[in-house]
């Protein structure tokens, strides 16, 4: 780890002010960028700690919904009583996320600022242009079973990690920050994560010294909400294909819905388009499916996720619909 100098923030005010020549990370849980900083993969020149902000509260909206701090726990969000209630898909996706641990250290805007898990971003041995632009994707006939298929380059295909982030997806959260000059935003979360392109270095629509205050979900969504992830180990691990999904049910049949995707996209992946077929029973999945995987590319040990996250819709859609759900995906 290369030496850094640290500042301890008193408010998100003082955490602006300490920022100076461009090298600052903020940093809260710390759980991604202490890993990456270890292998010099992040090496930031200086460090503000904000976890003395007072950016953890969860509150109550006057529309119905849920403002949810920046520094509220994982372990927490999940556990509130109303995100429990109202918002099940939630606190199961943060659930099925990493070990109970790091959930105690994680925060809600940390989770959603994560970054990829591809092997050779964390290895600076190798090309990566994420991590080293211009370098080239080692990924691209290396070992990539756990990369992405939709919304990838030929410059990366990297997938995103996050349970949270897929949940908040399918939910129409917003992200509200601060710039560094103290102007407030709010950031649609479709709009917060950036595909590669030819900048995968770029992965988020923030600027420097921007920060995440708060995420704002709407009032509680009608319909059955479930998560369901697959993984290579039932816990601490990535998905290979998840989905959040909210389905309107009547008589046995999804009448309208819902679904984001985890492990298969470059950023938390939602095609609303593609919501307008999403209607029947189990059976009837196919034209959604072949809406969502259009333009789906494996390289060769991820094609697999294109016929399972096929086989995850109809298990999704089949549990909704009081359905057999033993379908063996």
């Amino acid at each position: 780890m290369k030496a850094f100098s640290y500042t301890r923030a008193a408010s998100p005010a003082a955490a602006r002010q300490a920022l100076n020549g461009g090298g600052e990370k903020f940093i809260a849980g710390g759980t991604n960028l202490l890993d990456l900083m270890k292998l010099q993969v992040e090496t930031p020149s200086h460090l503000i700690d904000i976890n003395h902000t007072g950016l953890d509260a969860i509150e109550a909206t006057a529309d119905g919904g849920l403002r949810i701090g920046a520094l509220v726990r994982n372990a927490d969000l999940a556990a509130d009583p109303r995100v429990r209630k109202n918002y099940e898909v939630l606190s199961r996706a943060l659930l099925s996320g990493a070990s109970a641990q790091l959930r105690n250290k994680a925060t809600t805007g940390g989770n959603l600022l994560q970054r990829t898990r591809c092997y050779y971003f964390y290895d600076t041995t190798k090309p990566c242009n994420k991590r080293a632009p211009g370098s080239g994707c080692a990924a691209m006939e290396g070992f990539n079973r756990i990369h992405a298929v939709l919304g990838v380059s030929d410059q990366c295909i990297a997938s995103h990690p996050s349970d949270m982030a897929v949940a908040m997806r399918v939910l129409n959260a917003v992200v509200e920050t601060v710039k560094r000059d103290g102007a407030a935003r709010e950031i649609p979360i479709a709009d917060l994560h950036t595909l590669p392109g030819e900048t995968p270095q770029i992965e988020t629509v923030l600027e420097h010294g921007e920060l995440i205050t708060a995420v704002r979900l709407p009032k509680p969504p009608p319909g059955k909400q479930i998560y369901r992830k697959v993984r290579d180990r039932a816990s601490y691990a990535f998905a290979m294909v998840s989905v959040a999904t909210i389905l309107d049910v009547q008589k046995g049949e999804v009448t309208a819905g819902k679904m984001a995707f985890g492990g298969i996209g470059a950023k938390p992946w939602r095609d609303e388009a593609a919501e307008n077929k999403l209607q029947g029973g189990a059976a009837d999945c196919g034209a959604f499916s072949d809406a969502i995987l259009a333009g789906a590319v494996g390289h060769g040990d991820n094609d697999f996720k294109i016929p399972l996250t096929r086989r995850v819709i109809h298990a999704v859609v089949a549990q909704a619909t009081a359905k057999d759900t033993q379908h063996g995906i």
